[in-house]
């Protein structure tokens, strides 16, 4: 079947037939956790069909109570030895069905999460935290779309031979910048060909690759779609290129910062249509074909930026990414076409909308869509004033700056009314106590630096 955009999708109807034929024998039901991960369960086709289908599954709510090395930690009011580790119900959205990229007899399905007691939805949950933001979109009348373009390193070596030495000394697969180079894509296009190959059995629009700047940095762009459902390919995306690297004897990072050369972007395009189709952030009777509503939603997104800087930069290594002159934000403004700010608006008429260049590769996408829209949706509501754009050389200017560490964001974050008002004290607790859990695994480890410095000459 298609999606109306040329990409397949696979049915319901066809996958209980494929079972039967044995063609498709596993079926993933997965949900993302707070590192835009995706978890889950692999699930023996049959099964699926005579047990899940019909109710879902459940998993351990500690799974969004850990950090990156899957430690319980302190701290979170849902998930706790007090409360005894209980479980949530993975509530598998059927529209999400899709063929399991690089895994020819495999399907899989994208999860909500519920809490057992019939109590709602697990608030917290990186893609609730994004539905509660479009149903206060479609509540002012309001459809949102958008379209991530996210970097990354390709390594000769592989994962394994990475981790054995400690990730230091590896070979990116280019030898020299290739930022648009058709000869440096060449290099890596057996892995680059078979991600968009795959992502598209996925049902998923490939646009293209292109080469960047560092060593072995590539991206591959996809389609704009509605913001829940970008987000939901972002995710498939990012694991799918991972396990691909693996077949290939490869590796990825989208980690924001990997070395001191260009950082790896997630720079997210988004745009608001009516509930009807129509363009909202256009009209050619105004100064720059920019309409009211998106003058105030921008300017919204502009004034929420440093309280949110949290969701769009969620980590340690995030905040190594915002450097003069390296492509990626220090200024908060916003410019036509202007690279050197936070916000760039591009396109014109049904095409006009805005980029956020401050989230990296390492961003959980449901994350920060939710914090664009939200801050966007502040801005419409308080019909907001939106600031000249600005000219010239962002870097240079004396306008408000992204915060510099992550403890700054964690900060801000948790004294924000307007976060507070938006997300609910619940959530916004929750992702403040995730950054004081990275914030002390980090201040209690050393590192390279500091042995490199200190364990001879200090």
């Amino acid at each position: 079947m298609s999606m109306g955009n040329g990409a397949p999708q696979l049915s319901l109807e066809t996958l209980r037939a494929e079972i039967v034929t044995g063609e498709i024998d596993t079926v993933i039901v997965a949900f993302t956790d707070m590192q835009g991960r995706l978890q889950g369960k692999r699930l023996h086709g049959q099964f699926f069909l005579d047990h899940v289908l019909g109710h879902g599954t459940e998993g351990c709510n500690y799974l969004l109570a850990v950090d990156v090395e899957m430690n319980t930690v302190d701290g979170y009011a849902m998930s706790s030895w007090e409360t005894g580790y209980g479980d949530f119900e993975f509530v598998l959205d059927m529209s999400t069905l899709r063929r399991t990229p690089g895994q020819p007899h495999s399907a899989t399905i994208q999860c909500d999460l519920a809490w057992l007691d019939g109590s709602g939805p697990v608030r917290p949950s990186p893609r609730d935290f994004l539905k509660a933001q479009t149903a206060r979109a479609a509540a002012l009348g309001y459809r949102a779309l958008a379209g991530t373009e996210l970097e990354f390193i390709v390594f000769e070596n592989s994962y394994d031979d990475a981790w054995d030495r400690g990730f230091r000394g590896l070979t990116g697969a280019n030898r020299y910048n290739v930022d648009y180079s058709i000869l440096g894509g060449t290099r890596v296009e057996p892995l680059l060909r078979d991600i968009r190959n795959e992502m598209f059995r996925a049902g998923v629009v490939v646009e293209g690759a292109k080469g960047e700047c560092n060593l072995g940095q590539h991206e591959i762009a996809f389609l704009y779609d509605e913001v829940v459902r970008t987000c939901d390919n972002h995710v498939i995306y990012k694991t799918a290129a991972k396990e691909l690297a693996v077949a290939h004897g490869q590796s990825i990072t989208f980690m924001a910062k990997y070395d001191q050369r260009e950082g790896n972007s997630c720079h997210i395009h988004l745009s608001l249509r009516g509930l009807d189709g129509s363009i909202a952030f256009a009209d050619k009777r105004r100064k720059g074909g920019q309409s009211k509503v998106f003058d105030q939603f921008l300017a919204g997104v502009q004034a929420t930026m440093r309280e949110f800087s949290y969701f769009y930069a969620p980590n340690i290594n995030s905040y190594k990414r915002f450097q003069p002159g390296s492509f990626a934000p220090t200024a908060i403004a916003w410019g036509r076409d202007n690279r050197t700010c936070a916000l760039r608006v591009v396109g014109h008429g049904a095409g006009l909308r805005m980029e956020n260049r401050v989230p990296g590769g390492d961003v959980n996408p449901y994350l920060a869509v939710g914090a664009m829209l939200a801050g966007g949706l502040y801005g419409i509501e308080n019909e907001l004033k939106l600031e000249p754009a600005f000219v010239g050389n962002a870097y240079a200017a004396d306008v408000a700056h992204v915060p510099t560490t992550l403890a700054e964001a964690r900060d801000l974050l948790a004294g924000s009314a307007i976060a507070r008002k938006a997300f609910g004290d619940d959530v916004v607790d929750h992702y403040v106590n995730a950054a004081d859990i990275e914030i002390g695994a980090f201040n209690a480890a050393v590192t390279d630096w500091e042995r490199v410095r200190g364990f001879e000459r200090l």
